[in-house]
């Protein structure tokens, strides 16, 4: 399988996946942490797909998403952004808003101590 069609069953198969620089456990670059971390602060069950492992889906995703930067967080199939994208939907409660109508389930709780923490 070629690394656009292992992406592409990656990001159909799971509701929210995260390509990251190491795993959601043991984060391998500061911003593929801070998106893990929110991820797993708030509870949301995804995908890690370390791109440091295999070099093809590390450029695949890339190319994938016309993006230039990792992480990449995809949730129901669509690219969502990066780190900075992410941060500021979290922080503005678009992040929940998606969630929600993708219906991902995520604590509501931990997303507004976040925002709390932040403000």
């Amino acid at each position: 399988m070629s690394a656009e069609e292992t992406i592409k069953q990656t990001v159909t198969a799971n509701d929210v996946v995260l390509f990251m620089k190491g795993t959601k456990s043991m984060p391998q670059c500061g911003f593929s942490s801070r998106v893990a971390g929110v991820l797993n602060f708030m509870g949301v069950d995804f995908a890690d797909v370390n791109v440091l492992a295999d070099e093809d889906v590390r450029q695949g995703i890339k190319e994938y998403s016309d993006w230039p930067t990792i992480p990449q967080l995809y949730v129901k199939g669509e690219f969502v952004g990066g780190c900075d994208i992410v941060t500021e939907m979290t922080l503005s409660g678009e992040l929940d808003q998606l969630f929600e109508k993708e219906g991902v389930t995520f604590d509501k709780d931990a997303a507004e101590k976040i925002r709390e923490a932040n403000a």
